[in-house]
């Protein structure tokens, strides 16, 4: 069914509807209507006696724990950030950029709310109920500004897809680069279009991810256990602060489901199991978007050519209120649409248009509700038929049995050549733009491949198996090509052999601290640096690496030495080269050719890239790491953990794990130390771990690195961090004999209840 775009006028007429309805709704009947029992990580299992119960205490733990950040996340999805927050003239800027956009998401959710199934309505509007009994009973907590009067509406808003914002800044990047008109950006440096467009000052501003985020996912299947039972693993690793949130949800006779609840939301599960399946996600990089040029009516600048015809371009005007100091002003921002999408940029002759798969789309949670019931393969398919998630790779395992792998994107069935997101392709005909996406089984998919495994490490799908390697002859050009990147490859080193596996196998798998780079291009360097004849510092040091085990293990010594010489090796190997990253050298042979003797190649692509291609440039990065790591952490003579660190409140504990690009299987990424400068300390990786058995009771085992809560003051906060830092993770309560044996707190919303 399409859905009309709705007019912002709906927004006070339909908010007061779902008002009246939440009034018929008293939060004391739904307190009664669930049971919250905390375990000894502070994990609520949730009993409620139906959906919006359940809602309504997801949205009340959530708050427990992690209070402002849901809050600001619903009034930036209201479009109404601008007006209780005070910002200085460049932030409010883009704030009300930001907020004017968020208006048209809401206002979709307002269109699309109705549309949802009952099910579906019933949990984000029982989160929202939530939200507002917690406000009621702690409003000390909150600025006074934030008042309970969330709705449904809120919380269906936060998943509205949009436009991506990359696709965006890079074909504005390709602009500046062709000379347009243009200013610099006073912050970056970048040029900025003149005539930018609301779309495209959000997209220049928008937060640049880290290169390493991403996730790792294994599927074993009954062949390659110990138990005859299939396995499921997973590890997102994001920034700490993107908000896992590990809970447990049961609705007798509905659903049985335990995994990761982003905070912010009821329904965004990137990862969990009931009884009888479970399911990760690891990102992909599918083209989900298509950029248009269409010329500009030589007659008429706001209208376009297409068919022979002049269109107008569609305009919407959206006020946003705006603080500023104890008044409050309003600016208006002014959007133009086309029929196949929103105008980006314009300029004299033409207007851009993006066309995304996933912009406006509104099911996202119910996909994933579906998901969560899911009993078998077949019910799981059809809730992924739904396709309302633009990407990801979805790896599932089941009580049965069966190991699945699905490439998901939302990837248009395009007419033509693609162009990226560097080039604009010309329309003059409508046929000339794409109008469906490839269906969800026309998508590279692997069920019980031989050798009974699935791995993914956000590389293309091509090598998810080795023994059964996707041709990528058989997709269409516009799908992801082939590579497989050092820690695709150290995950296939652990699990592509014939060796059976325990759970607890699998959990020591996981925290892998093997580099692999040191192991494909040591003993080069090794070579290179012995054939100069060091003395001093350099042949202590290469003592050392020689006697180092490869490892990024927190009491090793020799990782931070070589991490910082590869850092120098790249930077000299990129004079006058466009390699941007060492995670690009590393897995892409046209840029790698200066950096290793054997670049990564498909003839052999789990044992490629390897070797050094230069021994002097080698030698002189090695000479200089010793003195940077003199001058950056007072030695080079230091174990792994004695320079990077865990470090959350009054925590400070040495700790394992690397990046990626280095081969890392334990993904870990540091920033410099506040307090001293010559350590580091973890700001993202490895965040929140599960792995799974799948029987005739699923049994499991979970850490969450940071802890259940970002407040300092809750005995949830950092709780899990030494346990993670110790390689450890905790066995997960899902049975009801298993809860009630490590409950520690047993409560409804707003009272406790008597043990």
């Amino acid at each position: 069914m399409k859905l009309r775009p709705c007019y912002l006028w709906l927004f006070g007429l339909l908010f007061t509807f779902e008002s009246i309805n939440s009034s018929n709704v008293h939060a004391q009947d739904l307190s009664d209507q669930v049971v919250i029992r905390r375990t000894a990580y502070g994990v609520p299992h949730i009993v409620a006696d139906n959906l919006l119960a359940a809602g309504y205490a997801l949205g009340y733990v959530q708050l427990e724990d992690y209070g402002r950040m849901v809050v600001d996340g619903m009034v930036k999805a209201r479009g109404q950030w601008s007006q209780f927050n005070d910002l200085g003239a460049r932030e409010r800027s883009l704030s009300i950029d930001r907020d004017a956009s968020a208006r048209l998401r809401y206002a979709r959710a307002v269109e699309t709310f109705p549309v949802l199934k009952k099910e579906t309505r019933d949990v984000l509007t029982g989160f929202a109920f939530g939200l507002n009994k917690y406000i009621e009973l702690h409003p000390g907590e909150f600025p006074a500004w934030v008042k309970p009067d969330f709705t449904g509406y809120d919380v269906h808003a936060r998943d509205i897809g949009s436009h991506k914002t990359t696709s965006i800044s890079g074909f504005l990047r390709r602009l500046r680069g062709q000379g347009a008109d243009s200013t610099a950006d006073d912050r970056t440096g970048m040029r900025i279009i003149k005539d930018n467009t609301v779309w495209a000052r959000v997209a220049d501003r928008a937060e640049v991810p880290h290169p390493d985020e991403g996730s790792n996912t294994w599927a074993l299947a009954p062949s390659r256990t110990t138990s005859g039972r299939a396995i499921l693993m997973r590890n997102p690793h994001l920034n700490w602060n993107s908000g896992y949130y590990e809970a447990q949800l049961v609705i007798p006779g509905i659903m049985n489901f335990y995994g990761d609840f982003r905070i912010g939301g009821p329904l965004i599960t990137i990862g969990g199991y009931n009884e009888r399946l479970g399911w990760s996600t690891t990102n992909n990089d599918p083209d989900t978007d298509e950029i248009y040029s269409f010329q500009v009516s030589p007659t008429n600048p706001d209208h376009f050519l297409i068919d022979g015809a002049s269109v107008p371009l569609e305009k919407k005007q959206v006020t946003v209120k705006v603080k500023n100091g104890a008044g409050l002003y309003e600016e208006t921002r002014e959007f133009l649409f086309t029929p196949f999408g929103p105008v980006f940029h314009r300029d004299n002759d033409k207007v851009y248009v993006i066309r995304d798969a996933g912009d406006g789309e509104y099911r996202l949670a119910e996909q994933f509700l579906m998901m969560m019931k899911a009993r078998n393969l077949k019910e799981y398919k059809q809730a992924m038929r739904i396709q309302a998630k633009p990407s990801s790779n979805f790896t599932y395992a089941d009580a049965d049995g069966n190991i699945f792998y699905v490439w998901n994107a939302m990837t248009p069935n395009l007419p033509h050549a693609s162009g990226g997101d560097t080039s604009a392709v010309p329309v003059t005909r409508s046929n000339q733009v794409w109008k469906k996406i490839v269906p969800f089984d026309s998508l590279p998919q692997l069920l019980n491949p031989k050798g009974g495994y699935l791995h993914n490490e956000n590389d293309p799908f091509h090598y998810t198996n080795l023994n059964e390697v996707f041709d990528a002859a058989d997709f269409p050009p516009y799908f992801s090509q082939p590579r497989l990147r050092l820690r695709s490859q150290h995950a296939l080193d652990l699990i592509a052999n014939k060796k059976k596996f325990s759970l607890e196998d699998v959990v020591k798998l996981k925290y892998s601290m093997r580099m692999l780079l040191a192991e494909r291009v040591k003993a080069d360097l090794i070579k290179a640096i012995r054939h100069t004849t060091p003395t001093g510092e350099v042949a202590a040091a290469l003592k050392q690496l020689e006697s180092w085990d490869n490892t990024v293990n927190r009491e090793s010594k020799g990782g931070v030495l070589f991490e910082v010489w590869w850092e120098r090796y790249v930077q000299l190997a990129n004079v006058g080269k466009r390699i941007t990253s060492t995670a690009e050298s590393a897995g892409f042979p046209a840029l790698a050719e200066s950096l290793f003797a054997e670049v990564w190649s498909p003839a052999n692509p789990a044992h490629t890239p390897k070797g050094l291609a230069n021994a002097s440039r080698a030698v002189e990065a090695f000479k200089w790491a010793v003195e940077s790591c003199n001058k950056r952490y007072g030695s080079w003579d230091l174990a792994w953990g004695d320079v990077n660190r865990a470090r959350l409140g009054n925590i400070d504990i040495p700790i394992g794990g690397a990046t990626g690009e280095l081969g890392c299987f334990s993904v870990l990424w540091f920033i410099p130390h506040k307090l001293d400068q010559q350590k580091r300390e973890a700001r993202g990786g490895d965040g929140w771990i599960i792995a799974v058995e799948f029987g005739k009771t699923p049994r499991a085992y979970s850490v969450l690195a940071y802890g259940q809560s970002n407040k300092q003051d809750s005995p949830y906060f950092a709780d899990q961090l030494d346990l993670f830092a110790n390689k450890q993770m905790k066995p997960v309560a899902f049975t009801e004999g298993d809860i009630r044996k490590q409950t520690v707190r047993e409560y409804r919303p707003g009272k406790e209840i008597k043990r």
